[in-house]
């Protein structure tokens, strides 16, 4: 007799992701190699690879489907870079986070005990001002006394993502990967395809060395390869397997 089990897994964390502000950076692969997972290997497009600055909204956010008082919406910026990894026979393309930003000192607690990634609790602001056709967004932290900030605009509609392009390479990564002391943690993000406005103007504007290190203050200097604002969506984060 064959018996079948029907086991229903709740997501870690729900979501939804607004307003993705996304500067792209060519970097050498020899920075960031020292901070790709063990099992991953850097993913390349083209034979680059990117270091992305992003700034969002989480709204609406529930941990195990249940919401937290005072910490459903709020912003996050980090810093990231991409990393693939072989199952079976495909390829799982994923995201490592070098630093991320967050305003509330729980969020990252928690980020940081049950994913290992490293957030940072900072007071934070965001402006977005979307009236079609044109779109502003800024998201704003503060390090001591000083302000530093993320900022995007746009105009028109925003367009499908076509596919095999740049726009692609960047935004479809659904894995995290991070480093921890039994060897590398690995989650899933689920969202749909978004669509993007390409940015007309932008601005970083913050200590690169004190926020990521001095390693990162070259790449972040020079022009980006790309600048957009994805839509976004809302978004699963399941919870993480580690990889021995």
């Amino acid at each position: 007799m064959t018996v079948a089990y029907l086991v229903w897994v709740r997501p870690f964390l729900t979501a939804n992701w607004r307003y993705l502000a996304m500067l792209n950076f060519v970097v050498d692969p020899k920075i960031v190699a020292p901070l790709v997972p063990p099992g991953t290997e850097l993913d390349f497009e083209n034979g680059e690879t990117f270091l992305s600055v992003v700034g969002f909204l989480f709204l609406d956010t529930r941990l195990l489907g249940l919401p937290i008082p005072l910490h459903r919406d709020f912003e996050e910026v980090n810093l990231r870079f991409y990393v693939r990894k072989k199952s079976a026979d495909t390829w799982r393309r994923g995201v490592v986070f070098v630093r991320e930003l967050v305003p509330r000192r729980a969020i990252a607690l928690v980020a940081r005990a049950f994913y290992g990634e490293k957030y940072l609790a900072l007071p934070m602001k965001h402006e977005i001002e979307h009236v079609d056709p044109k779109l502003k967004v800024e998201y704003s932290w503060r390090r001591g006394r000083k302000w530093e900030s993320l900022k995007m605009s746009a105009s028109g509609e925003p367009q499908a993502i076509a596919a095999g392009s740049h726009a692609e390479f960047i935004t479809e990564h659904y894995w995290g990967y991070t480093r921890v002391r039994a060897g590398c943690s690995e989650y899933r993000v689920e969202h749909p395809r978004w669509k993007i406005w390409n940015a007309n103007n932008f601005e970083f504007r913050g200590d690169t060395a004190a926020l990521y290190g001095p390693q990162f203050v070259e790449t972040l200097s020079a022009p980006p390869r790309s600048a957009f604002i994805a839509e976004g969506s809302p978004i699963t984060i399941e919870g993480r397997s580690i990889l021995l």
